[in-house]
């Protein structure tokens, strides 16, 4: 687990990646415009960044990037970004799902090659990275990195010299490569991008006048001023070239295989996010009406834990009758560097991020949402704010099913005996956490959140889309 997180999020499963790519066909920079769409996917990822910047009228070889520690506003300023030129150019955030957090691992990476330049920006994890690892060590590939994305990369540009393309060359190594990916590739005349064939990560398609991006998420595209083109399908690789958009589907998969992760839709993505035609702030309100159905409970007030759990509280409110309110203040200039409160002290983490409204929830009974539990290690400690407050009563009710199992494919989740519903049932977590009652959402809801779009559902229930890993990698290899 990653402890340079904000101290209120880390009882919750880990961020992924964020991945932005830009072409201008009209030449101009588009380094400011890579930024911008950094800076709207920065809740992917808070541990570095990076952009890397092409001429395609320029040398094939040359590439300006820079990566480091940080946030978006803290790695780069204006100054920086005016000496990246270029009209083609890649993107990243990342937050680390295991193993170290460097400026070494920090991305897009750059390769050198006897076809010129890629630039490669990942958002997931291979399953197999170890066992290909290995394979180019042999090889007498050096590696530079402990990040699996290192991997793909060096397939691509292997793959690169026997083939007549760059595409043909992502398509080989998508052969090759197993588990959850979202790509933006960088050549030195084309933009690509690539998806994984059972759609884990998400990657769409955005234009602005003569420029075209691929991003994550639809939010990035919006801050950017961009229309919103399409969905990156599961499977498909895109080629964006000035002479338009190529396809190629030769991975793709019938829908009823394909295993999007639903913490996208809970968790991870902006609530002002489309993807795959689900807009997720419209899917956690949805969860939270089928909370309020199947978990019903009399009270006073409905509350979100702040902010991932608002969109589901206001679901139940809606759906129960019952009022939604503002229980909590957050405190956003709770940072990175933030020195976590010794054991001994009286100061808590979340006291420290949260704050209650005492005049909303004294003498209430207070249903109160949140989004997941993972080890339970904040669940207490927001129940208990809400009671040292003057709650009468304190119902949880959670908008996704109990954690059971680890995540393989790009999620920060604690290995099995540390999710507290592996050997807790809900009644001893609900007396674990100090509630008065809890109710999760019940399994079967998911694909009904999602409209009937094929997800991942292993980390409820051991049943992965894919085999899971003979032995587990997260420790290994990452994104």
């Amino acid at each position: 687990m990653n402890y340079d997180r904000t101290p209120f999020e880390t009882d919750k499963p880990g961020e992924e990646c964020g991945v932005f790519g830009a072409y201008d066909f009209d030449g101009h920079d588009i380094s400011s415009s890579i930024y911008y769409g950094l800076f709207a996917l920065q809740h992917r990822g808070q541990e570095s960044c990076g952009i890397a910047v092409s001429d395609t009228e320029g040398p094939k070889g040359k590439v300006d990037y820079y990566k480091d520690m940080g946030l978006v506003n803290e790695v780069f300023d204006e100054e920086r970004l005016n000496r990246l030129h270029g009209n083609i150019g890649v993107g990243h955030v990342r937050y680390s799902t295991a193993g170290a957090s460097n400026r070494e691992n920090a991305q897009p990476l750059i390769i050198h090659y006897i076809k010129g330049t890629l630039a490669v920006a990942h958002n997931g994890n291979l399953t197999n990275a170890v066992d290909l690892r290995e394979k180019l060590k042999y090889s007498g590939a050096i590696f530079q990195t402990t990040i699996d994305s290192e991997t793909i990369a060096y397939y691509i540009a292997r793959e690169r010299v026997q083939t007549k393309n760059v595409q043909e060359a992502v398509s080989r190594t998508m052969d090759k490569i197993e588990g959850a990916y979202a790509l933006a590739v960088m050549s030195p005349r084309k933009l690509i991008g690539a998806r994984d064939p059972y759609g884990f990560k998400p990657l769409c398609i955005g234009k602005r006048d003569n420029t075209y991006f691929l991003s994550s998420e639809t939010c990035a595209l919006d801050a950017v001023g961009a229309e919103f083109v399409r969905d990156v399908e599961p499977g498909e690789i895109v080629t964006i070239t000035p002479n338009g958009i190529l396809s190629d589907k030769s991975h793709c998969l019938p829908a009823e295989k394909q295993g999007r992760c639903i913490f996208e839709y809970i968790y991870f993505a902006r609530p002002d996010s489309r993807i795959d035609g689900i807009n997720v702030y419209s899917a956690r309100l949805l969860a939270g009406r089928f909370l309020a159905k199947d978990s019903p409970v009399d009270a006073d007030i409905v509350v979100g834990v702040p902010e991932s759990g608002n969109a589901a509280a206001q679901g139940y409110a809606m759906e129960s009758g019952i009022p939604y309110g503002t229980a909590f203040v957050k405190n956003n200039y709770v940072g990175r560097t933030f020195i976590k409160p010794k054991q001994s002290s009286r100061e808590s983490s979340v006291r420290v991020k949260l704050n209650v409204l005492r005049e909303v929830v004294k003498d209430k009974r207070v249903i109160l949402i949140d989004d997941s539990i993972v080890r339970g290690t904040t669940s207490d400690q927001i129940v208990n704010l809400l009671k040292d407050a003057g709650a009468k009563e304190v119902h949880m009710r959670i908008s996704s099913p109990p954690f059971l199992w680890p995540c393989y494919f790009g999620i920060d989740v604690p290995e099995r005996h540390q999710l507290i519903a592996y050997n807790h049932t809900v009644d001893e977590i609900c007396k674990e956490i100090g509630a008065d009652t809890l109710g999760y959402l019940r399994l079967e809801r998911l694909p009904e959140m999602v409209n009937g779009l094929g997800i991942c559902t292993g980390c409820f229930t051991g049943d992965y889309p894919i085999p899971a890993p003979e032995e587990d990698i997260r420790g290994e290899y990452e994104a």
